[in-house]
């Protein structure tokens, strides 16, 4: 069975439908992603005096910084390495404060509307003939 570009997902013309749903798409995920803010916290571990303590998170990153230094065949440097910089990422990740900015309901349905009908014509677009 031959496929060309115009047979997506085995769908004749699907790429014509793939193409417009994937330009919704977009658009609607840009729109939406432009009402929302972000804004970074302190780091805070319970317990530990409740104050910003973000060096805390870097001594495992810079020991096995230290130890890759002093010998870059060494494991436990890699791991220390490894494991300092997923905790330094998943504690930014963990502190950002994520908002929805005012906005009527009007945009948003017009935001979410153009996001899903992109999704569901991209999923239209791939499924087989036979279905």
């Amino acid at each position: 069975m031959k496929h060309d570009l115009k047979d997506v997902g085995g769908t004749r013309g699907g790429i014509g439908i793939f193409l417009l749903g994937l330009g919704l798409a977009v658009v609607g995920a840009y729109l939406l992603l432009q009402q929302v803010d972000v804004y970074g916290g302190y780091w805070h571990f319970g317990g530990w005096g409740g104050g910003p303590s973000f060096g805390l998170t870097l001594v495992p990153l810079l020991l096995g910084i230290g130890f890759l230094f002093y010998d870059a065949k060494s494991i436990i440097g890699w791991v220390l390495t490894g494991a300092g910089a997923l905790i330094l990422f998943a504690g930014i990740i963990v502190n950002l404060q994520i908002h929805f900015r005012s906005t009527s309901l009007y945009n948003t349905l017009l935001i979410l509307g153009l996001l899903v009908a992109g999704l569901g014509l991209i999923f239209r677009s791939l499924r087989p003939v036979g279905r």
